[in-house]
């Protein structure tokens, strides 16, 4: 594992940008496709707005999310919305998006083993960005959710569904051993009170800190 602390976030955002957008044009070199898989929230948003306007061949890479919730894509809530309006914009508009959400019905009832299906061609993921909850959360491995156990040591399928007192909707998430699986792990956290939290975790078993099942290879990305 390795911490790299930033004068301020601004820094924070560039470097990580450069640091994706340089392991997606190395894996375009050698392969005929590449896997960018992000997270959610508002936090990455920065770093999304810069990779959108990068030059690669975006229409050989896979974009795929680290989890989603189970709720429309016009809800404020869903990731696939975010990363729409933020990555997929721009020179990125052209890459392949794997969604975890079925195009019709109900997206409550999601068969996570059929939607793994579209997912598997695109792993393992070259490029993993997450992010972490104060509670020691990423993607949607919650500490106290129902598949948390399942979710840490399974590796196929790949997706599996998620409820948790602090997950709000149901999740569909990647497991562990998927992510684990990344050739590049980048965390992203800011602020003091996310700095504390990786530091507990550090310390922790992954049942109660779930991030610590995916810190042995990742470079953390720090600001205040």
């Amino acid at each position: 594992m390795n911490i790299v602390e930033y004068s301020d976030r601004e820094a924070l955002m560039m470097g990580l940008s450069d640091s994706v957008a340089s392991e997606l044009r190395a894996a375009l070199a050698a392969n005929d496709t590449a896997t960018l898989c992000v997270p959610g929230g508002s936090s990455p948003g920065p770093v999304f707005d810069t990779l959108s306007g990068v030059s690669l061949d975006w229409a050989r890479v896979g974009v795929v999310l680290n989890d989603e919730r189970l709720v429309p894509e016009t809800s404020s809530r869903s990731n696939t919305r975010l990363i729409r309006e933020r990555l997929l914009v721009e020179k990125a508009a052209v890459a392949r998006f794997v969604s975890f959400i079925p195009v019709t019905g109900d997206p409550s009832d999601v068969d996570a083993e059929a939607q793994s299906e579209a997912v598997r061609p695109w792993l393992p993921i070259t490029t993993l960005i997450l992010g972490m909850g104060d509670d020691m959360h990423t993607a949607s491995l919650f500490p106290g959710g129902d598949n948390l156990e399942r979710a840490l040591e399974q590796r196929d399928p790949p997706l599996i569904t998620m409820r948790a007192e602090g997950a709000g909707e149901t999740r569909i998430t990647l497991t562990a051993p998927v992510l684990r699986e990344a050739m590049h792990t980048h965390l992203l956290i800011m602020g003091e009170g996310k700095r504390d939290a990786f530091e507990r975790a550090r310390s922790l078993p992954p049942e109660q800190a779930p991030i610590r099942a995916l810190l042995a290879e990742a470079t953390v990305h720090w600001a205040a």
